[in-house]
């Protein structure tokens, strides 16, 4: 009666098509048994109608609360669902290590949909996050019986995700092994733990050396944290077997993917749009104005998922003709539809100016800007793409900006509206006395009040032989920040941030070329950027207007 009651009142507070039927049995703890023997828990939600697909959810992250009101809504709309905890979690056999097991177990489990009385002939998949991982495992080979997915805030390869610019996205990965052994632990320690601010995972976060900082948010050392430090190279064998990308052109079903411009998967995800759309497919992209945990993500997803389900499993007619949706923040911003990611847009370079001044005049003759960056005090970061829905997003970099390690470039009021949507990089020349160093850029929208809302930012770590010395000491590093869809207000001014890092999200650079795991000697240093005609530091920013109009401001003096 109160599942009933709760898809009653989530139908009218989330607005989802009616029902089709309220008559659902669920069937619980049904052991599907994998090829070498495993258990894996799982629930069936079994709609009362003769006919009805299937849609497959695998997860970690156990099978009720949510998970459970998902099941019983997308029942009522017409779909048995399936509701599988991954090996190792919520009563399922084995040990649960991250992307090992899903390909075989996933196929196993498809398997198993085969041989039910109940299974139609198709099915479609469903999830966020690692069930999103889950999906790609398998999506290549599961046979013509997988009509649709639903990919929300995943990717089907996680390892330049981890590793994003070659750092190590510390918040991400720590944050997350924290939360899945928090899955073991009681619920009343769970909840203190949050009450109290969670203080061991912020002393972990602070915490050198790495290879220490699981045991010390946890209480236990996490088997793939600490493979994770170990295997960081590009060229690791142990992410060959855990990453799906290279099998994308071989995916026949029809993709849906939900997004948001804060969230930690997106250039992976639209890599992977991409990779679709190079093979021929016509996935649908929808991408809002959200982190990784939003509210406003579940329900967009959940909306667009089962409509994308209905169309592709159940033959009924979409709601929905554009491919591309996307979100365009800023003022006057707001929903858009377009016929592909990226749509056209100018590319346009935005200049460092002596002064801290931003424009898109070429740079001048001047001396360079130095900082001096101490990892024993690492540059924080605030606010962009992170796990927790809490922390991430746009927030004023105002308290940052003022530190002494961060360099800031700022346009001057914009005489016009400039919106920005696609691909953002930057340009950034740098001599530094460390051959160790990570180059941080933001992209920032300043109000009329004068604060600094981040937009996008990207990291990249430099080590000697990645990028090439010149007879100067300088080293052209190329950052690739995080796509975005913006609309700068007149008035706004743009803002270009830069520093030596931005810890906890990435991990501190030691300076010393010390192992990622055992790094603990700290090297501080100065570095200096260049901006002059022989070194034009800059970022690029795809703009949706002639570059000629009126919307660029026509001097780079700030104001």
């Amino acid at each position: 009666m109160l599942d009933r009651l709760a898809t009653r009142l989530a139908t009218v507070v989330l607005r989802l098509p009616a029902p089709r039927t309220r008559r659902v049995s669920l069937t619980r703890d049904i052991p599907v048994r994998v090829r070498d023997g495993v258990p894996l828990r799982t629930d069936h939600y079994a709609p009362d109608l003769p006919g009805a697909p299937t849609v497959l959810i695998r997860t970690p992250y156990g099978r009720g609360g949510p998970m459970r009101l998902l099941g019983r809504l997308a029942a009522e709309r017409g779909f048995h669902v399936v509701i599988q905890s991954c090996r190792g979690t919520y009563g399922s056999g084995g040990s649960f290590a991250p992307l090992v097991h899903e390909r075989d177990d996933g196929l196993d489990t498809v398997d198993w949909l085969r041989r039910q009385p109940w299974f139609s002939g198709a099915f479609g998949m469903f999830g966020a996050s690692y069930q999103g991982f889950v999906q790609w495992a398998v999506a290549a080979e599961a046979g013509e019986e997988l009509r649709a997915l639903v990919a929300v805030v995943t990717a089907s390869a996680t390892r330049d995700s981890t590793y994003a610019g070659e750092s190590f996205a510390l918040d991400t990965v720590l944050t997350w092994a924290e939360l899945l052994q928090a899955q073991t632990v009681p619920w009343l320690a769970r909840q203190w733990e949050l009450k109290r601010g969670q203080p061991r995972l912020a002393a972990a976060l602070a915490h050198l050396p790495l290879v220490e900082a699981d045991r010390i948010a946890t209480g236990v050392s996490v088997p793939f944290f600490q493979e994770w430090l170990r295997h960081h190279t590009p060229d690791a064998d142990y992410w060959r077997a855990r990453v799906f990308g290279d099998r994308i052109a071989d995916v026949r079903a029809p993709v849906a993917m939900v997004s948001g411009w804060h969230d930690i998967f997106l250039p992976a995800q639209l890599d992977d749009y991409a990779a679709l759309r190079a093979a021929g497919g016509r996935p649908r992209l929808t991408v809002g104005p959200w982190t990784h945990g939003s509210s406003g993500l579940f329900v967009a997803a959940l909306r667009d998922g089962l409509d994308w389900l209905d169309a592709h499993l159940a033959g009924r007619p979409t709601s929905r003709t554009a491919p591309v949706r996307v979100h365009v923040g800023g003022d006057g911003g707001g929903w858009r539809d377009l016929p592909d990611w990226p749509p056209p847009a100018t590319p346009t370079a935005w200049y460092l100016h002596p002064g801290g001044e931003l424009a898109t005049a070429a740079p001048v003759p001047s001396p360079p800007d130095g900082i001096w960056y101490d990892p024993a005090d690492p540059t924080p970061s605030l606010g962009g793409p992170l796990l927790v829905a809490q922390r991430a997003g746009p927030v004023d970099n105002r308290p940052v900006e003022a530190r002494a390690d961060v360099l800031t470039y700022t346009s001057a009021p914009l005489r016009a509206p400039v919106e920005v949507i696609g691909p953002v990089s930057a340009e950034v020349h740098v001599r530094s006395e460390l051959s160790y160093l990570d180059v941080f850029v933001r992209l920032c929208d300043v109000d009329h009040r004068g604060r600094s809302w981040n937009v996008c930012d990207g990291l990249v770590r430099v080590a000697p032989g990645r990028f090439p010395t010149d007879a100067a000491g300088v080293v052209r590093v190329p950052v690739v920040l995080w796509p975005t869809a913006h609309r700068f207000a007149a008035g706004h001014r743009l803002r270009v941030q830069l520093s030596g890092g931005a810890h906890p999200r990435y991990a501190r650079n030691p300076g010393t070329g010390e192992p990622l795991g055992t790094a603990v000697t700290l090297r501080a240093g100065r570095r200096e950027i260049l901006h002059d005609p022989g070194y034009p530091s800059a970022v690029r920013l795809p703009v949706a207007s002639d570059p000629d109009s009126p919307l660029l401001p026509s001097s780079k003096k700030a104001g």
